[in-house]
């Protein structure tokens, strides 16, 4: 790894992390599989501090930095704690893979009993929705309930979905004229907001992230879970098959409740932050 270019992507980050609410901590958890960094943030209500605490996981490729549009709402209400994945671009440092089922689960529990939370309300996008719903299959213990937004997990990653990712990626290098209707045609918030721009385009170059892509859950698999469970998805997402998930989730999972938000693919949480925070907080606060 190039040290300049991580303390460049790193200070890309850091202009992300400003979009957001301000971190009050952030501490460093070891783990058998390495270092995980962790933020801090809030809670701006003090009676806050009594409600069962937020535990934001990211998606693969990316770092914490990607829960800005929901770390204000979130934090305003409860403690939130967002966690770098060891083994994708951040300051977490991994030292033993994190790709078997069972590892991750350890690594997480592991990380949350470091943070001394003895009960979260987990909440996980893309692959940290994996992570989020693979923590609820094998070591539910600590989980008040479980948010998935958009998680990997539920199907095989499709052809679709590896081709849009190129083509996002492909189109941070366009013109800047042209970025709003590209923005707009894959969905991509990333190309219209420079500091994401920015973070996602030295995370590339800085890091060499290796990760197979999750294997799904079988049907026998999901219906083991009895954590409360909230599953948004966006109605164009390239990742899950969205009516077919709404309806195989809930059918498994007793209680379980699904929902497609319209007009967004893959980052419903970004894509429209205001109403998803609410609805998470409105899920959290019930099964507190």
């Amino acid at each position: 790894m190039n040290d300049e270019l991580r303390e460049r992507y790193l200070a890309a980050c850091d202009a992300v992390y400003a979009l957001g609410a301000p971190a009050v901590a952030e501490t460093d958890v070891e783990t058998s599989f390495g270092t995980t960094h962790v933020y801090r943030y809030g809670p701006g209500d003090p009676a806050g501090a009594d409600r069962t605490p937020v535990v934001l996981v990211h998606g693969a490729g990316s770092c914490s930095a990607m829960w800005y549009p929901n770390t204000p709402a979130l934090s305003a209400e409860r403690v939130v704690y967002a966690i770098d994945t060891p083994g994708d671009p951040g300051r977490s440092v991994q030292r033993e893979p994190l790709h078997r089922p069972e590892d991750a689960a350890r690594w997480l529990d592991e990380t949350l009993d470091g943070l001394g939370l003895g009960r979260v309300h987990l909440a996980g996008s893309s692959y940290g929705g994996w992570l989020a719903l693979n923590q609820a299959h094998r070591a539910p213990g600590r989980l008040a309930s479980v948010t998935l937004l958009d998680p990997g997990g539920l199907e095989r990653v499709g052809l679709r979905f590896f081709v849009w990712i190129f083509v996002s990626l492909f189109a941070t290098f366009a013109p800047r004229a042209l970025r709003p209707r590209l923005a707009a045609w894959l969905e991509q918030p990333v190309l219209v907001v420079p500091e994401l721009r920015a973070m996602i385009r030295l995370g590339v170059r800085a890091y060499r992230v290796r990760r197979p892509a999750p294997l799904p859950l079988t049907d026998e698999e999901l219906s083991t879970v009895r954590v409360p469970l909230y599953l948004v998805l966006g109605r164009r997402s390239l990742l899950v098959h969205p009516d077919r998930q709404v309806e195989r989730v809930p059918r498994l999972v007793p209680g379980a409740r699904a929902e497609i938000v319209a007009d967004t693919g893959h980052g419903p949480q970004i894509d429209h932050a205001d109403e998803v925070n609410r609805r998470m907080l409105a899920f959290m606060a019930a099964n507190d």
